[in-house]
């Protein structure tokens, strides 16, 4: 089918010979000449010619045809290897029909299975099935527009088995039903070159020009498809030129010479009308024109083509762009959509329309903008209804084309009954919240409010529209409620239109009161807006005594703004009410509002209660935290101190990274005593019996974790070049090693810095350097990779204080048309499992399980899809599947906001106010101790260094407990602890631990 070549020959080789198949005879290869016109001029002279005349005329058109080989024949090697193979066939002949057999159960159940469609009719054209195959293809097309191959696969079946005039004419039909879905300028090329093969029946040639002149008006300006049109109308009318031309010799009658003039001034015109027109190759057109002519060309003819390669000119960008982008290129068209609107040209806007159309037949917003283009600009019928009825074909779920779509039909005065039929599919499309369903009813019931005359009492068209409305009523109840669990009109909107229309346009004020007590009994008598909007119908339409009734009922039902209602009360009886009624409405107001008070006081006092008991329970919670991390801080502080005596070397709050101090036991003056040393021991639970060598055993172990593992500062200048690798396994025998073999593949490492404990078991998180920046940046795509079975972390090394916004969470948080969140999931699913089951409703971009910091599956995943409307799709298919025996639940990927912390309330201490983000993006572990490294917190107030066991508190960052108590050395501590070894002095020493150390 390929029309889009430069040049003529092979197009026209490839028209030979397959309209030489639709006419019955043997399709071969003819030099140019005779390939050109040869088949088209044998037909002409059929058409002219009877019986044995016509036959003769073939019979000489075939001598002058070399008998050159097709060379789309080839052998017949079919029966190869046929017992061999006859056993397998058998059997994946069994597998087909069992297949088939399944898909047509599955779309008996679910008839718009797209892809089951498309399975079925790949199956049943592999197996022949052509009666089921026809069958399968038709139902499809009545319930989706096809694509241009399916189009184009049914109808070269269909044209292989079209040999009777009765048959012909139904792949006739089929062509008309194909052109209206897309404008695809293959199947017009189709289309026209099938027609060529009836120019021997009545009206064929006409037949011919008309279908190439209504291809012409679809895609004739196709900038870059176009042409392939132009030149195949050209080429059949230079063949039907050929037919006209006297025999060599002979002199022309003035008819015939008429008949000749007038075909040549057919391709003049042809000719004229492309090169006014920008189309890809048109100066090989022009040159081709010039060689064909035997007149010089017009100069309106050049004046127009010199404008058409300007026009080219400013073009080209665009399709360029077109060419170069990925798929939707929907940022490419709808540029290109901008600039034709600009020229207003509007047979150009429509095809660039079309054109983005085909390629994104299932984004709603597109159809949406050109429909309402058409219903505003060009306003004809046939295209404005066609373009409306694909675009619900292609988008059912989205009720705003539908509504667009009513109101088309409407405007253009369409049958009645037609548009009930039209509104009843809607209702059958399957939109996805009910609150769809509650505005094509409503459109719907003021498309047969506005067909009523209500200058009479009663009509056709009034009690249709009154059964509409209680049909709406009952439906949203029933059908609706029944599958999103709720009607989608909770405020009763319909039945609201319903007694306005009752009241203005019916003068029915009975039949109002009814429908609003109706709706008050559906839950909406506590808000004051739905009693103030029946208040005003009644003041409109009704009687002051049902407008004091309906205020005095509000007053006592309405519960969140009853001052309103009895503001509107009392105006009423200051204007219109006696004095027993201003008398009983004051009262009645008197009584309410008192009564909203005390309970208002009622329910601030239970909730303020409630506030305290949570807030004392909170700070019970941290205070417990802050004991215990107390406790554990000078245990740990008071052991160390007595096994190494390195003060420098434990102090808290100095950085992971810090140089390790070179002071020993016996270097100071606070080295305690060998005695103190054991009662210290016994103390903590170790045992005090026996008197070990402490010094060889402290000197072995700090030399054991710091002989491979020097601790240096880290310098901030670098960290463009840094990366801080994080959630690595606590066993990990060699990190250096192994890390450096994962991260050479992105650039030279110029240093890795794993983090240590005092113990020297690695702590699960490192630092490396790269000799540059680039390197650093490609390192950040291994973040996630699974080392040693846990998901390895890897963020930009960014100081938190000096960029408090820096977010490490690479993914987004906000919502995502175009991506499901899945949850419910088997924890054995793998990423190819789930991708088996989605890709069945769209082309799945990326799949991604959510684990653990173990690499331990949650059950959920996000699954992004192309576009919105393969994800929308999606979510009603898969939500509620069986995967596995779980149930899983899909939606629209829409992250809820993570909550901040609490404002810290005055005089509270500052420890308990740091907010969230100073313990990195993932927050506390369940220890409380932020697994963030010192190095990158930075904080802006930090803890002076401890001196003689007391920290040295600047008054601006002192946090001023209510008793100082006083400075201790470590002597004086060692001493209290050998006078008094009871729980008091030792609550006592914990107390100074966490203020000092």
């Amino acid at each position: 089918m390929g029309w889009y070549g430069r040049r003529l020959t092979p197009r026209l080789a490839a028209l030979v010979r397959q309209q030489c198949a639709a006419a019955g005879q043997a399709p071969r290869w003819q030099p140019r000449q005779a390939a050109e016109r040869g088949w088209l001029r044998r037909e002409l002279h059929k058409m002219a010619a009877t019986g044995a005349e016509a036959a003769a005329v073939a019979a000489e058109e075939e001598k002058r045809l070399p008998e050159d080989d097709d060379p789309e024949s080839g052998g017949d090697s079919e029966d190869e290897g046929d017992s061999d193979s006859s056993g397998d066939g058998e059997d994946e002949e069994k597998e087909n029909e069992a297949e088939i057999q399944r898909l047509e159960e599955q779309l008996s159940i679910n008839a718009f299975d797209y892809n089951c469609h498309l399975d079925l009719i790949k199956l049943l054209r592999q197996e022949g099935e052509l009666v089921k195959l026809r069958r399968a293809r038709q139902k499809m097309s009545e319930l989706f527009p096809l694509t241009e191959e399916i189009w184009l696969d049914w109808l070269k079946d269909e044209i292989k088995m079209a040999s009777e005039s009765s048959e012909r004419e139904k792949v006739y039909e089929l062509f008309e039903r194909a052109v209206k879905d897309y404008i695809c300028p293959e199947i017009w090329l189709e289309y026209a070159q099938y027609s060529i093969g009836g120019i021997g029946q009545e009206g064929g040639i006409e037949k011919v020009r008309s279908i190439f002149e209504r291809a012409l008006t679809a895609v004739g300006l196709h900038v870059t498809k176009g042409a392939a049109l132009w030149e195949a109308y050209r080429e059949f009318e230079n063949a039907i030129l050929e037919t006209t031309q006297p025999a060599p010799g002979s002199v022309p009658s003035p008819e015939q010479q008429q008949v000749l003039c007038s075909q040549l001034e057919r391709i003049h015109t042809l000719f004229r009308r492309q090169l006014g027109i920008p189309l890809l190759d048109m100066e090989a057109s022009y040159a081709e024109y010039e060689e064909w002519s035997e007149d010089p060309i017009p100069e309106t003819t050049i004046k127009n083509y010199k404008k058409a390669l300007q026009q080219l000119e400013k073009c080209k960008p665009y399709e360029e762009a077109l060419l170069g982008a990925e798929t939707p290129k929907l940022a490419e068209y709808q540029a290109y959509i901008d600039f034709e609107m600009k020229a207003g040209d509007p047979a150009r806007i429509q095809l660039i329309y079309e054109r983005a159309l085909a390629e994104n037949c299932l984004v709603p917003d597109l159809w949406a903008r050109y429909n309402q283009y058409l219903d505003r600009q060009l306003k004809v019928k046939e295209l404005v209804l066609s373009a409306h009825d694909r675009a619900v074909r292609n988008c059912p779920w989205t009720v705003g084309l539908w509504i667009r779509y009513l109101l088309a039909m409407e405007r253009h005065r369409v049958d009645h009954g037609v548009i009930s039929e039209m509104f009843e599919k809607a209702l059958n499309a399957g939109f996805i919240q009910a609150t769809d369903y509650v505005e094509i009813w409503q459109a719907y019931l003021d498309y047969l409010r506005r067909r009523v005359d209500f200058t009479q009492d009663s009509s056709k068209e009034l009690e249709e529209l009154r059964s509409a409305f209680a049909r709406a009523v009952e439906y949203l109840k029933q059908e609706v409620e029944e599958r999103f669990s709720e009607s989608g009109d909770p405020s009763c909107t319909i039945m609201q239109n319903w007694a306005r229309v009752e009241a203005r346009l019916c003068n029915n004020m009975q039949k109002a009161r009814e429908l609003w007590d109706n709706i008050m009994t559906k839950g909406n008598a506590k808000y004051a807006n739905m009693w103030l909007e029946y208040y005003n119908l009644e003041r409109a339409h009704g009687d002051t005594q049902h407008c004091r009734k309906a205020l005095h009922r509000a007053v006592q039902c309405t519960s969140d703004y009853p001052e309103h209602v009895c503001e509107v009360l009392l105006t009423l009886e200051r204007i219109e009410g006696t004095l027993e009624d201003w008398d009983a409405a004051v009262q009645k107001t008197e009584n309410r509002l008192a009564r909203v008070n005390e309970q208002r006081a009622k329910a601030a006092e239970k909730e303020a209660a409630l506030a305290k008991q949570e807030e004392e329970k909170a700070e019970q919670r941290k205070q417990a935290r802050a004991e215990k991390k107390a406790s554990k801080k000078a245990k740990k502080r008071i052991g160390d101190k007595r096994k190494a005596d390195d003060d420098d070397e434990g102090e808290w709050g100095q950085d992971e990274e810090e140089q390790p101090s070179k002071r020993h036991k016996g270097d100071g003056d606070g080295e305690l005593p060998e005695e103190d040393m054991e009662v210290e021991t016994g103390l903590f639970g170790r045992s005090g019996s026996e008197k070990p060598d402490h010094s060889a055993n402290l000197k072995e172990k700090a030399s054991t974790s710091r002989k491979d593992t020097p601790k240096v500062f880290h310098d901030s200048s670098k960290d463009s070049v840094t990366v801080f690798v994080s959630n690595l396994s606590y066993t990990m025998a060699d990190p250096e090693a192994k890390l450096k073999e994962l991260f050479e593949s992105c650039g030279e490492v110029a240093q890795i810095r794993p983090v240590f404990s005092n113990k020297g078991t690695f702590r699960g998180y490192c630092y490396i350097e790269f000799k540059e920046e680039k390197s650093a940046l490609q390192a950040l795509g291994l973040d996630r990779r699974v080392v040693e079975g846990r998901p390895m972390f890897v963020s930009p090394c960014v100081d938190k204080n000096k960029n408090p916004d820096f977010k490490v969470f690479r993914y987004s948080t906000t919502l995502e048309k175009h991506k499901l969140f899945i949850s419910g999931l088997p924890f054995s699913c793998t990423k190819e499992e789930l991708e088996e089951v989605c890709k069945a409703h769209g082309n799945v971009k990326d799949i991604r399980l959510v684990t653990n910091r173990a690499g331990k599956p949650k059950g959920l995943a996000y699954v992004e899809f192309e576009n919105e409307a393969q994800a929308s799709q999606a979510v009603l298919k898969m939500d509620g599947l069986t995967v596995k025996e779980h149930v899983i639940k899909v939606a629209i990927s829409n992250p809820p906001l993570r909550k901040l912390p609490d404002k810290p309330e005055a005089g509270r201490a500052p420890q308990f106010a740091v907010p969230r983000q100073v313990y990195g993006p993932r927050g506390k572990g369940r220890t409380q101790l932020s697994m963030m490294p010192r190095a990158l917190q930075r904080q802006s107030n930090p803890v002076p260094k401890a001196e003689n066991g007391m920290v040295q508190n600047s008054p601006a960052t002192s946090s001023q407990p209510p008793e100082e108590p006083k400075k201790m050395s470590n002597a004086d501590f060692a001493k209290m602890l050998l006078k008094n070894r009871n729980t008091e002095w030792l609550g006592l020493l914990f107390s100074h631990a966490f203020l000092g150390f």
